[in-house]
């Protein structure tokens, strides 16, 4: 049996992922030239608790058994994963009422140890929070990851256990043919049994070249604040929520910043590509954080940026299956948490009817890049005097080392980009101003390419005409 999964961001990379464990042949299309460079690249990385769904919705369905799921998949991945918790502050009795709702909602979608929080024991947890608060839902289950990172682990691993990758194919068509379905790209025609359209902002679009009617996509644009301010907060800090979203908020991320945002701007369906950031934005996001943690400072910002979501007019998930292909729709906040569960029920749905077996040598383990920054000194040494390429310093801010560049192109990043989701070199306080250069020599090498050839992204991104002094 050939199946097809179309898109590599978090869920089209965990479902390929699920597919690899079963005795049959998994391909997985990408439009861009990495995985996890659509949707999943720019957003909070927030594991929500599932306070907030709707109770029979298929968000309430997902978000918290994805929750679940991830201490046992950041586990067999070794992607970082760290359980803050969150709080979603009130600040007038009105919200405090709101507090009171979103515990039992809670409650109804099986979230665990939640607990309103009076203001002085939110306060305790989060010194930083205003002292106009009144009371605080505090989420022990909430947690952040890198979502590219989870991706790119996902996608790594169903590849070792034999799925195929095909980057920077375009799919533009499925059609049926007898039993099985045609998927026409941009590399020409493969031919499967069952498909699975995950093409995030494009999905629905690829559903209705497809023959199949389902909920119209159109981005909702999130803006950004990236800060280095130690020391801000240590969970993940919501205002109560609105009818436009769960709000702009002050959070950690894995890699030791604050993001500050994002916004919520419905832009129509022709702006699907559409990641620029806006002075209203930016000022919205600065006077929304600072209500929240006045402390928040924003001369510390190392860079603003924006993600888009695909958002539809029912604001839920969209599960269709038409014959052998299964449509999955607008995967919006909580589809990152969601994931994992979206993944193995679209999987069992598939093979409902058919005799599959699960493979006996399915290995669920992903062996990561080694980080020197977080080894022990006898670690480091022992890892040196293997490798001494791991002992020089490539990107200063977050201390990667030339080994672990060399790693993240063996793991296959094949631009700046590439490079920078992996290791986390150019996410630092320069933003690459010291390091990229010597990233590109050593690229240079390792690929045996030219400088000219060398691009940040996409295919049009172009860093230097040829070899630079």
């Amino acid at each position: 049996m050939k199946i097809a999964v179309i898109g590599s961001g978090i869920v089209g990379s965990l479902i390929a992922r699920e597919f690899s464990k079963y005795d049959v042949e998994v391909e997985l299309f990408e439009k861009l030239p990495d995985v996890g460079w659509g949707v999943t690249k720019a957003n909070s990385g927030i594991l929500h608790a599932g306070y907030d769904d709707e109770p029979g919705t298929m968000r309430a369905k997902y978000c918290a058994h994805g929750n679940e799921m991830y201490d046992k998949l950041a586990e067999e991945l070794h992607f970082e994963l760290k359980r803050i918790g969150s709080l979603v502050v009130a600040f007038t009795d009105d919200d405090v009422k709101i507090l009171e709702d979103l515990l039992e909602r809670g409650k109804k979608n099986g979230v665990k140890n939640l607990k309103i929080l009076s203001r002085i024991e939110a306060l305790e947890v989060e010194p930083n929070l205003s002292r106009e608060i009144k009371a605080a839902l505090y989420a022990p289950s909430a947690g952040i990851i890198a979502p590219w990172e989870v991706a790119q682990a996902a996608v790594e691993n169903a590849v070792k256990n034999g799925a195929k990758l095909h980057l920077s194919t375009e799919v533009f068509n499925i059609l049926e043919s007898g039993r099985q379905y045609v998927v026409k790209t941009s590399k020409g025609e493969f031919v499967f049994d069952i498909v699975v359209n995950a093409a995030g902002l494009w999905a629905d679009e690829l559903a209705e070249k497809a023959g199949v009617k389902v909920t119209p996509l159109h981005p909702r644009r999130g803006e950004y604040i990236l800060l280095d301010q130690p020391f801000l907060v240590k969970t993940v800090v919501f205002p109560t929520p609105s009818k436009a979203g769960k709000g702009i908020l002050v959070l950690p991320t894995v890699h030791d910043t604050f993001l500050l945002g994002p916004t919520s701007e419905d832009l129509p369906p022709s702006e699907k590509e559409n990641t620029s950031t806006t002075p209203e934005g930016i000022s919205k996001i600065i006077k929304s954080v600072k209500k929240l943690v006045p402390s928040v400072n924003i001369s510390k910002t190392i860079r603003t940026f924006a993600g888009l979501r695909p958002e539809n007019d029912i604001k839920d998930f969209v599960l269709k299956r038409e014959g052998n292909v299964m449509h999955v729709v607008a995967t919006r906040s909580p589809g990152l948490t969601s994931a994992p569960a979206i993944a193995e029920d679209v999987v069992k749905t598939m093979f409902e009817g058919y005799n599959v077996r699960k493979k006996d040598d399915f290995d669920p383990y992903r062996e990561p890049i080694k980080k020197v920054a977080e080894m022990s000194d006898e670690e480091r040494e022992k890892l040196i005097e293997m490798n001494p390429a791991y002992g020089r310093v490539v990107c200063r801010c977050n201390k990667v080392t030339e080994g672990e560049i060399v790693e993240a192109i063996k793991h296959g990043a094949r631009t700046l980009d590439g490079i920078k989701f992996r290791t986390t070199a150019m996410f630092g306080r320069c933003q690459g101003s010291f390091c990229t250069v010597k990233i590109m020599n050593i690229m240079k090498r390792e690929l045996g390419t030219g400088f000219d050839e060398i691009r940040k992204n996409l295919p049009n991104s172009k860093v230097v005409d040829g070899d630079v002094r």
